[in-house]
């Protein structure tokens, strides 16, 4: 069993963006700038925001965080995502989610230029990923994309079950896996909340892709021997021995799981640093983009 470490992987391409970032100010480019909204005062997006204000400048990148009140209107937060669409400074622009429930979460991501839309979340930047154009990739999906890579893990062939199909992670993950590339040419299942007998397709499978949301849901009972088990899930659980009170786990039973995989992701350290790196990867793009590069 091979731990996919998501700290190795994750260093290693921070280093070639840091590289990349230094060299494209050097020749007189621009520095790559993501502009980050942040509403209201979740814990976990306020986590996720600053980490990725923090990569931003460990990479040499400009980075803008705009914090607003829970109570801001739908239309005054659209005003702000047009004010940074038209902000030629701004290469990239991701608004945190979840968003307080009276904003439509669907209408804001809409609102985002496509040509700054780095999470890849828009309509057109998934249209074009299924389409298999050059486009932002979903940043969780493709730093999983990067992670395989690095790894040299080929796929071609292998049947592979994505546990979770929203628009963020599963849905994206499977057409990325099936697609004629590498990493990919896998044959993809995708199940859900309303799958029948889920174990009997987990055991099939060469490569689980967990995403559902659940901590611990993915056992050893359902995984065969030698699969590849990418770990997706963040969850939040009691724990009397920590000094907190609690510790993050995936959606996979990992102690029990691990020994049976020919490799594994874990939780924390693993897919959520891959994420910050397919973030960055896509800002970097904008920036090139937006340079004529």
């Amino acid at each position: 069993m091979q731990i996919l470490d998501g700290t190795k992987v994750s260093a290693h391409i921070k280093e070639q963006l840091r590289q990349e970032a230094a060299a494209l100010k050097a020749s007189g480019g621009k520095t790559p700038h993501l502009a980050a909204i942040l509403v209201g005062n979740n814990p976990a997006s306020e986590a996720y925001v600053n980490n990725k204000v923090k990569t931003c400048a460990e990479l040499g990148f400009e980075s803008t965080m705009l914090r607003f009140d829970s109570n801001i209107t739908q239309e005054a937060l659209l005003d702000e995502v047009n004010r940074l669409n038209e902000d030629p400074n701004v290469d990239g622009i991701l608004v945190q989610l979840p968003l307080p429930a009276h904003i439509p979460e669907q209408a804001v991501i809409n609102a985002i230029d496509p040509d700054k839309d780095v999470d890849g979340f828009h309509p057109i930047s998934q249209g074009k990923m299924i389409l298999g154009q050059p486009t932002f990739l979903p940043a969780t999906p493709y730093g999983i994309l990067l992670m395989l890579e690095y790894y040299g893990i080929d796929l071609t062939g292998k049947h592979c079950v994505v546990v979770g199909r929203s628009n963020i992670v599963g849905t994206p993950m499977s057409v990325l896996l099936s697609r004629n590339s590498k990493p990919g040419n896998a044959t993809v299942t995708i199940c859900h909340s309303k799958t029948k007998d889920l174990r009997s397709f987990t055991l099939q499978a060469d490569v689980i892709v967990a995403a559902i949301g659940r901590a611990r849901f993915i056992t050893a009972d359902m995984v065969k021997e030698g699969a590849i088990v990418i770990d997706v899930g963040i969850n939040r659980i009691e724990d009397a021995t920590r000094k907190s009170g609690s510790r993050l786990v995936g959606d996979v039973d990992f102690d029990n799981v691990a020994p049976k995989c020919s490799y594994i992701t874990p939780v924390p350290k693993g897919v959520g640093l891959m994420t910050i790196c397919g973030l960055m990867k896509n800002t970097m793009t904008a920036a090139k983009r937006r340079a004529g590069l």
